[in-house]
């Protein structure tokens, strides 16, 4: 069962990766109850994320079951075991999971590219590999508007979208994170793309809640906000909770937005409700499917929103 979905996936996806020039895709996300993994490819790589699911193995039979797995991945794909990377993802409703190191005996980091920009990916040492796939295409819908644009990206993460709205000509970028080590891995994504402008290029190490309050008034003309769906961060004044605060933060980037100024929201929370009528702009559109790729659909656990200041 699990054999045939997987080569059905794989003929079906690898045609349209090859035909799109991609290296790094999904191939395969829980399709089936019985195998809760999640497959991508990462150039030559594959990371196995397994999902933490009740089940009534011992430790022996799941370690079979999962070799037996792994090896059946290996004969479709012709990817050796020893480019496979396996991590176990347990469950929440949030990637604040991100932020927590784990232990590894030896890290294994590689660059990749997308769409002719190169990224750093971390194949070992956190739950997330420093590239969300699913944002691929709000990516290039970013690039399409960055140039001669003031650009802030939000929760910045490893600052891929900086390096689109960079690369495509944008005036000014600023990313604004809460960890430092996302930070430098921001900054090294754009040494390794040799974009260098000390003046131009900002890695802003801030709450974001905090930093919305203080930022000038009328300035950007595109912004990115991807925040995680909760955090409770030490180095946090607040609490944040999305679906509590998404009215106040939208409306303080909006604050900091030039008229015509464009916003992409973005949440990975299931059961997100957006508040349009105390949002202060009255141009918000729903663009979840536009901003779905080929190896996401049917699939995607986050909604995208495109708001326009009036």
């Amino acid at each position: 069962m699990f054999e045939n979905r997987l080569l059905k996936n794989y003929k079906h996806r690898l045609k349209q990766a090859k035909r799109l020039n991609l290296t790094c895709w999904r191939l395969y996300d829980h399709d089936l109850p019985e195998f809760p993994i999640c497959i991508e490819f990462y150039e030559q790589y594959i990371y196995i994320a397994e999902y933490n699911r009740r089940h009534a193995l011992t430790e022996e039979e799941h370690a079979q079951w999962f070799g037996t797995t792994k090896q059946l991945i290996s004969n479709m794909t012709n990817v050796p075991l020893d480019h496979m990377y396996v991590k176990l993802r347990k469950r929440m409703s949030h990637r604040e999971g991100q932020y927590e190191k784990e232990e590894v005996t030896e890290s294994k980091i590689i660059t990749v590219q997308e769409n002719g920009h190169k990224f750093l990916i971390n194949l070992t040492d956190y739950l997330d590999t420093g590239l969300f796939l699913d944002h691929r295409l709000t990516r290039q819908m970013v690039a399409s508007e960055a140039k001669d644009a003031h650009f802030l990206n939000l929760f910045s993460y490893t600052s891929s979208f900086s390096v689109y709205a960079a690369a495509a000509g944008a005036k000014t970028v600023t990313s604004v994170d809460l960890s430092k080590t996302y930070l430098t891995w921001s900054e090294d994504n754009f040494k390794i793309n040799l974009l260098k402008n000390p003046v131009a290029y900002q890695f802003i190490h801030a709450d974001v809640k905090q930093y919305l309050k203080t930022s000038p008034s009328n300035y950007y003309d595109l912004v990115v906000m991807d925040p995680p769906t909760f955090s409770n961060s030490k180095r946090m004044k607040d609490i944040l909770d999305i679906q509590r605060d998404h009215v106040e933060l939208i409306n303080d980037v909006l604050l900091a937005m030039k008229t015509g100024g464009v916003l992409y929201f973005s949440t990975n929370f299931t059961q997100f409700l957006i508040d349009l009528e105390h949002i202060n702009s009255k141009q918000v559109k729903d663009i979840t499917k536009a901003t779905t790729p080929f190896d996401f659909e049917g699939r995607l656990k986050r909604w995208c929103y495109k708001i326009v200041k009036d």
